[in-house]
Protein backbone atom coordinates (compact mmCIF):
# COMPACT_ATOMS: atom_id res chain seq x y z
CA UNK A 1 0.00 0.00 0.00
CA UNK A 2 2.43 2.67 0.93
CA UNK A 3 4.73 2.01 -1.94
CA UNK A 4 1.25 2.23 -4.48
CA UNK A 5 0.51 5.19 -2.75
CA UNK A 6 3.97 6.73 -3.01
CA UNK A 7 4.13 6.33 -6.64
CA UNK A 8 0.63 7.58 -7.24
CA UNK A 9 1.31 11.08 -4.92
CA UNK A 10 4.55 11.49 -7.02
CA UNK A 11 2.58 11.32 -10.09
CA UNK A 12 0.12 13.59 -8.72
CA UNK A 13 2.29 16.08 -7.61
CA UNK A 14 4.32 15.82 -10.51
CA UNK A 15 1.14 16.70 -12.71
CA UNK A 16 0.66 19.65 -10.66
CA UNK A 17 3.99 20.75 -10.84
CA UNK A 18 4.38 21.04 -14.57
CA UNK A 19 0.94 22.75 -14.54
CA UNK A 20 2.17 25.43 -11.73
CA UNK A 21 4.95 26.63 -13.84
CA UNK A 22 1.99 28.08 -16.19
CA UNK A 23 -0.28 29.42 -13.27
CA UNK A 24 3.05 30.93 -11.97
CA UNK A 25 2.89 33.04 -14.71
CA UNK A 26 -0.42 33.25 -15.82
CA UNK A 27 -2.30 34.19 -12.50
CA UNK A 28 -0.09 37.50 -11.90
CA UNK A 29 -0.17 38.26 -16.20
CA UNK A 30 -2.02 41.20 -17.73
CA UNK A 31 -4.42 39.15 -19.17
CA UNK A 32 -5.58 37.40 -16.45
CA UNK A 33 -5.79 40.81 -14.10
CA UNK A 34 -7.93 42.01 -16.88
CA UNK A 35 -10.41 39.66 -17.69
CA UNK A 36 -14.31 39.24 -15.66
CA UNK A 37 -14.00 36.52 -13.23
CA UNK A 38 -16.78 34.97 -11.96
CA UNK A 39 -17.90 36.55 -8.36
CA UNK A 40 -17.43 32.98 -6.58
CA UNK A 41 -13.69 32.66 -7.44
CA UNK A 42 -11.67 31.51 -4.95
CA UNK A 43 -8.87 33.76 -3.28
CA UNK A 44 -5.46 32.24 -4.63
CA UNK A 45 -4.42 30.69 -1.88
CA UNK A 46 -7.36 28.09 -1.43
CA UNK A 47 -6.00 27.01 -5.36
CA UNK A 48 -2.70 25.62 -3.88
CA UNK A 49 -4.53 24.18 -0.55
CA UNK A 50 -7.23 22.79 -3.22
CA UNK A 51 -5.41 20.64 -5.18
CA UNK A 52 -3.10 19.41 -2.93
CA UNK A 53 -5.91 18.06 -0.75
CA UNK A 54 -7.20 16.62 -3.94
CA UNK A 55 -3.74 15.17 -5.01
CA UNK A 56 -3.37 13.40 -1.62
CA UNK A 57 -7.20 12.06 -1.57
CA UNK A 58 -6.63 11.02 -5.21
CA UNK A 59 -3.28 9.85 -4.66
CA UNK A 60 -4.95 7.39 -1.64
CA UNK A 61 -8.01 6.54 -4.09
CA UNK A 62 -5.65 5.11 -6.96
CA UNK A 63 -3.83 3.29 -4.12
CA UNK A 64 -6.59 1.86 -3.20
CA UNK A 65 -8.31 0.97 -6.41
CA UNK A 66 -4.74 -1.00 -7.76
CA UNK A 67 -5.30 -4.00 -5.80
CA UNK A 68 -9.53 -3.66 -5.86
CA UNK A 69 -9.89 -3.24 -9.89
CA UNK A 70 -9.03 -6.46 -11.93
CA UNK A 71 -8.63 -4.22 -15.39
CA UNK A 72 -5.53 -2.69 -14.23
CA UNK A 73 -5.15 -1.74 -18.10
CA UNK A 74 -8.50 0.50 -17.91
CA UNK A 75 -7.48 1.95 -14.63
CA UNK A 76 -4.32 2.92 -16.07
CA UNK A 77 -5.51 4.24 -19.19
CA UNK A 78 -8.17 6.51 -16.95
CA UNK A 79 -5.37 7.76 -14.88
CA UNK A 80 -2.72 8.75 -17.41
CA UNK A 81 -5.83 10.16 -19.77
CA UNK A 82 -6.83 12.04 -16.38
CA UNK A 83 -3.25 12.82 -16.02
CA UNK A 84 -2.50 14.57 -18.89
CA UNK A 85 -5.90 16.69 -19.31
CA UNK A 86 -5.31 18.09 -15.92
CA UNK A 87 -1.59 18.80 -16.84
CA UNK A 88 -2.81 20.33 -20.55
CA UNK A 89 -5.25 22.59 -19.07
CA UNK A 90 -2.69 25.10 -17.81
CA UNK A 91 -0.78 25.92 -21.06
CA UNK A 92 -4.26 26.03 -22.55
CA UNK A 93 -5.65 28.51 -20.39
CA UNK A 94 -2.49 30.49 -19.25
CA UNK A 95 -0.35 30.82 -21.97
CA UNK A 96 -2.20 30.17 -25.16
CA UNK A 97 -5.18 32.22 -23.13
CA UNK A 98 -7.46 30.12 -25.31
CA UNK A 99 -10.13 30.38 -22.83
CA UNK A 100 -12.98 28.13 -24.97
CA UNK A 101 -10.34 25.26 -25.61
CA UNK A 102 -9.54 25.27 -21.88
CA UNK A 103 -13.26 24.88 -20.96
CA UNK A 104 -13.71 21.96 -23.62
CA UNK A 105 -10.58 20.73 -21.72
CA UNK A 106 -11.56 20.99 -18.08
CA UNK A 107 -15.33 19.62 -19.21
CA UNK A 108 -13.93 16.11 -20.64
CA UNK A 109 -11.56 15.66 -16.70
CA UNK A 110 -14.62 16.69 -14.61
CA UNK A 111 -16.48 14.15 -16.90
CA UNK A 112 -13.75 11.10 -16.79
CA UNK A 113 -13.23 11.51 -13.07
CA UNK A 114 -16.94 11.57 -12.60
CA UNK A 115 -17.07 8.35 -14.16
CA UNK A 116 -14.28 7.17 -12.11
CA UNK A 117 -15.76 8.01 -9.16
CA UNK A 118 -19.13 6.10 -10.35
CA UNK A 119 -17.32 3.32 -12.31
CA UNK A 120 -15.58 2.11 -9.17
CA UNK A 121 -18.08 2.36 -6.70
CA UNK A 122 -19.20 -1.20 -6.63
CA UNK A 123 -14.97 -2.17 -6.14
CA UNK A 124 -14.43 0.53 -3.65
CA UNK A 125 -17.25 1.21 -1.95
CA UNK A 126 -16.93 3.82 0.70
CA UNK A 127 -13.15 4.74 -0.35
CA UNK A 128 -14.67 6.41 -3.47
CA UNK A 129 -15.59 9.08 -1.04
CA UNK A 130 -11.70 9.73 -1.89
CA UNK A 131 -11.87 11.43 -5.12
CA UNK A 132 -15.54 13.44 -4.58
CA UNK A 133 -13.14 16.58 -3.75
CA UNK A 134 -11.63 16.40 -7.42
CA UNK A 135 -14.81 15.85 -8.79
CA UNK A 136 -15.88 18.69 -6.81
CA UNK A 137 -13.38 20.71 -6.91
CA UNK A 138 -13.46 19.93 -11.05
CA UNK A 139 -17.55 21.11 -11.24
CA UNK A 140 -16.19 24.62 -9.51
CA UNK A 141 -13.16 25.02 -11.68
CA UNK A 142 -15.32 23.99 -14.85
CA UNK A 143 -17.78 26.84 -13.76
CA UNK A 144 -14.93 29.37 -13.52
CA UNK A 145 -13.54 28.47 -16.51
CA UNK A 146 -17.32 28.82 -18.28
CA UNK A 147 -17.99 32.00 -16.87
CA UNK A 148 -14.75 33.45 -18.19
CA UNK A 149 -15.33 32.13 -21.69
CA UNK A 150 -18.95 33.86 -21.74
CA UNK A 151 -18.28 37.21 -20.15
CA UNK A 152 -14.88 37.80 -22.40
Amino acid sequence: MIYRLIVFLVLNFGALAIGSQFTRIGVPSDWYAGIVKAPWTPPGWMFGAAWTTIMICFGFYMAYAWPAIDNKKLLILLFAVQWLLNVAWNPIFFYFHNVGAGLFVITLLTVLVTFMLFFYLTELKFKSILIAPYVIWLLIATSLNGYILLKN
